[in-house]
């Protein structure tokens, strides 16, 4: 066993061994609900052994070392990591009573955290198969010693990205572009003991960010409240798991469905309020109760009901009603149909009108996960400086993306060029306007980003706008225009149409 300094390369490698091991015996997609829930164990396991050695050398009694507070997290006899690798039959079983024993003596902090894999489910999991995943894990010792906080982050990050790379097209509601997350994150300026929520939080990327940009400033960042909620069960479970395995002791996920039954409330049954919102929702859903949003017992439906085929201003309702009415602000990453589409033309007003929208920034194609769409983050804020009230900042920053290995990210010059021109609100050549309200208004309330920047054809209420061609003129402003531009604008005109 290695009881050395793992370096990052190393950790990558040895995480990504265990995907090896399973890989043809499982779905790439269910990786994740079996090699996290290990990766946990053996972590919580070996600090729990860190600890207990560090307490042995002050007191040198085995029964003072066991005390609770020298201890993270309570492991229960008979479910550390080596009482798991001494079994040689129904290791599936042994790992499952040792999870959840851990969960039961932990119940302020880790109850369901290791999810609900089938572990007994030898035609999945054989022994042999499981004996040589814990002989993997077995390698390398994962106390913090060895592995600070933040590294063993990284590793799980990178874990995460792997699997999704892997999964394919079930990588969209577990994996967000980390350099557009990053984006959004400096664009809100997450601080100290502030509240940090996503509603849609998937495996908790956007909140690890948050914790990641105020330590990064040397700030403190421990004091953080960090709030999330997903739909799907696994999916939480390693969202709980992620922050933990980061540092984050006040992290609150919470598993459902958040436009049903918003998990967070205060003292008089209200939607709690945030300092801090991310998110990137699931796009035009259609499977959702609409007709429970129309007479939404937390008010959440003051710009009006979304049509049922689309659910995109369901949670955009939800996000606005969660903001803090004085220091709230939010980054929420849609895809571009929200700014235009006919059918959700009365909300999008009521939206304008709220004069909660602070920015509209237009991104360039391949930021949602393994996807060409072009992405769209709008940020919103309760209380605007006086001279920003009344008026919304456009940046049309679709030449700013890189493209490498058929991955899209943005590099750390193109975060600057669009962070520069948010801070800065004005007007910058063909890349950023700033329009009133009224403007808007005379535009009939689109915020398509063509009318407002780069020469895009004034109209006003009077005239039908012509989107498509907007759309179009805003697109071949691209430096390089790919194989998917007809099929986008094909989506775009069935749209429009619709």
């Amino acid at each position: 066993m290695n009881s050395t300094r793992i370096t990052q390369r190393e950790l990558e490698s040895y995480l990504w061994g265990a995907a090896v091991v399973l890989r043809g015996l499982i779905d790439a997609g269910d990786y994740k609900q079996y090699i996290f829930p290990l990766v946990f164990l053996k972590r919580i396991s070996d600090v729990y052994e860190e600890e207990h050695s560090a307490a042995m050398a002050i007191y040198g009694d085995e029964a003072l070392a066991d005390l609770p507070e020298n201890h993270r997290f309570a492991i229960p006899d008979g479910a550390s990591w080596d009482d798991i690798r001494a079994v040689t039959k129904d290791i599936g079983a042994t790992i499952l009573k040792a999870m959840r024993a851990i969960e039961k003596a932990n119940p302020d902090t880790l109850p369901g955290v290791f999810g609900e894999g089938d572990w007994g489910n030898k035609n999945l999991l054989p022994d042999s198969t499981l004996s040589e995943l814990i002989e993997h894990f077995s390698t390398e010792t994962l106390s913090i010693a060895n592995l600070p906080e933040d590294e063993l982050g990284n590793g799980y990050e990178y874990l995460i990205k792997k699997f999704a790379d892997d999964s394919g097209h079930t990588a969209q509601e577990f994996y967000t572009n980390r350099t557009l997350v990053h984006l959004m994150t400096l664009m809100l300026q997450p601080q100290p003991g502030e509240s940090v929520y996503d509603p849609t939080c998937g495996t908790g990327g956007m909140l690890i960010s948050t914790a990641a940009e105020v330590k990064r400033q040397g700030k403190e960042w421990r004091n953080l409240r960090l709030y999330g909620q997903e739909l799907n069960y696994g999916t939480s479970a390693i969202a709980r798991m992620n922050l933990f395995l980061h540092g984050v002791t006040d992290g609150h996920i919470a598993h459902g469905d958040t436009l049903a039954q918003p998990a967070f409330h205060d003292t008089d049954g209200h939607l709690q309020t945030f300092d801090v919102v991310l998110a990137n929702p699931p796009y035009s859903i259609r499977s959702w109760n609409r007709a429970a949003f129309a007479k939404d017992p937390y008010g959440r439906n003051t710009w009006g009901v979304p049509p049922q085929g689309r659910a995109d201003y369901a949670f955009f309702q939800h996000i606005a009603k969660s903001l803090d009415p004085k220091t709230g602000r939010a980054a929420v990453l849609f895809p571009h149909g929200i700014l235009f589409r006919r059918e959700e033309a009365e909300l999008r007003e009521a939206l304008v009108k709220s004069d909660l929208i602070e920015c509209v920034l237009g991104l360039g194609a391949g930021l949602f996960y393994n996807s060409p769409m072009e992405a769209v983050v709008i940020t919103l804020r309760t209380s605007k400086p006086a001279e920003h009230k009344g008026k919304v900042l456009f940046i049309n920053a679709i030449n700013d993306v890189a493209r490498e290995q058929a991955q899209s990210f943005l590099r750390e010059n193109h975060q600057m060029k669009i962070l520069n021109a948010y801070r800065g609100f004005a007007d910058a050549h063909q890349f950023a306007a700033v329009a009133t309200l009224d403007q808007i208004a005379q535009k009939g309330y689109s915020l398509a980003i063509p009318l407002y920047v780069a020469g895009a054809k004034a109209a006003d209420a009077s005239e039908q706008i012509d989107f498509l061609d907007a759309l179009a003129d805003w697109r071949a402003a691209a430096v390089a225009a790919d194989a998917t531009t007809a099929a986008v604008l094909s989506l775009l005109r069935a749209e429009v149409s619709a």
